[in-house]
């Protein structure tokens, strides 16, 4: 049997959270495949040095202040995107923060963060793209969740569940669209900044021994990478992407 080659033209691919970790290392990975990344995140001085970098070595990037937690700025980031590029054909929504600690912590304002950010901010990334995606007739949603999507672990009742939600809407959005691709990709122990947004040093401390086994950012923008380069027919819907020591 010959399968379809993976496609090649170069995409526009917006990625929230692209400052550091998974999100700075997927758009690094696609801007070298030749596709034209847009990087959102906060802190506006790390994209621009990303973006910098980036075009130094022959890529294609803008990058644009974003806090995911505001649909304004989520609208302007997208519009960004269009005004420059012409067309939108990817988003990663991948921004998150995992401030972990037990319920009886009592620490709510982590919980609406998490709520905010990892929910909240991957509905906005949605509902800025999709007008564009459906006028296209076409697009591809990436939303970046968790193994703790899958399961869930003492501390991380609130963060899990934030990620099972984002798997439940991604399955929703999938369901309801059929020239939409939607993909999630549920990495493991990987390293990233997420750690450093837990204030509970009891945590901090036990999750900072389980990361001897973690696997690198480039591991998922690799998966990234591969979910969005199929043929326009195929929708990778699933990946879980963590390390072989990991339980």
């Amino acid at each position: 049997m010959t399968y379809p080659a993976a496609t090649t033209a170069p995409k526009t691919v917006l990625i929230t959270g692209a400052s550091s970790g998974i999100g700075e290392a997927t758009a690094r990975r696609l801007a070298a495949a030749g596709h034209q990344v847009v990087l959102g995140a906060r802190r506006v001085e790390r994209l621009a040095a990303l973006a910098k970098e980036i075009e130094a070595d022959g890529g294609s990037a803008l990058p644009h202040t974003l806090d995911v937690t505001d649909p304004l700025g989520m609208r302007s980031f997208v519009q960004a995107a269009l005004d420059h590029y012409g067309r939108i054909d990817v988003l990663v929504n991948n921004a998150g923060v995992m401030p972990l600690s037990r319920l009886d912590a009592l620490r709510t304002d982590e919980w609406d963060r998490m709520i905010d950010v990892n929910l909240r901010g991957v509905l906005h990334g949605i509902a800025a793209v999709l007008p564009t995606m459906t006028a296209q007739g076409g697009g591809h949603i990436v939303n970046v969740a968790s193994v703790s999507g899958l399961r869930v672990d003492p501390t991380a009742a609130v963060y899990s569940a934030t990620k099972h939600a984002v798997r439940a809407l991604s399955e929703g959005l999938r369901q309801e669209s059929r020239h939409l691709r939607v993909t999630v990709i549920s990495p493991g122990l990987t390293h990233s900044e997420l750690a450093e947004t837990i204030a509970d040093r009891d945590t901090k401390d036990a999750v900072a021994g389980q990361m001897a086994i973690a696997i690198p950012a480039a591991a998922i923008g690799e998966a990234v990478h591969y979910a969005i380069t199929q043929p326009a027919e195929v929708d990778v819907n699933e990946l879980v992407v963590r390390p072989t020591a990991q339980g």
